[in-house]
């Protein structure tokens, strides 16, 4: 009912910046919240940023004044900003939202992406 597709991740050298997309698309009523979550081999999954629909921000503190998380609500989509990347940013990325669907108005469920790699080497 809900799909969320990420994009934008890659290869990057120390000090680069890259643009993470996360369009959602479906049967989707509103959308509460959408984030950016990254997993690295062999560490848990931890949170590197979300944002409200109504502009509200939470940051990883890893990624504190480097990562800028932004919503385009007219276009479901949720951009992750990440500038000044460092070795330890490689990971897999994946976008997380809380969507209310058409199906099911009186409750946000938890959506996932498929996940995107990250890695930061020169």
């Amino acid at each position: 009912q809900v799909q969320l597709v990420e994009s934008g991740g890659g290869l990057v050298q120390p000090g680069g910046s890259l643009r993470l997309s996360c369009a959602a698309s479906g049967s989707i009523f509103s959308i509460h919240a959408m984030g950016w979550y990254r997993q690295a081999p062999g560490k848990q999954r931890e949170l590197v940023a979300a944002i409200t629909s109504g502009g509200s921000t939470n940051y990883g503190d890893s990624v504190k004044g480097r990562f800028t998380i932004s919503i385009d609500n007219a276009k479901n989509t949720a951009y992750l900003h990440m500038n000044s990347l460092k070795p330890e940013d490689t990971a897999v990325y994946y976008c997380n939202a809380d969507i209310v669907t058409i199906q099911a108005l009186d409750v946000a469920g938890d959506y996932w992406g498929q996940g995107t790699q990250v890695t930061v080497s020169s």
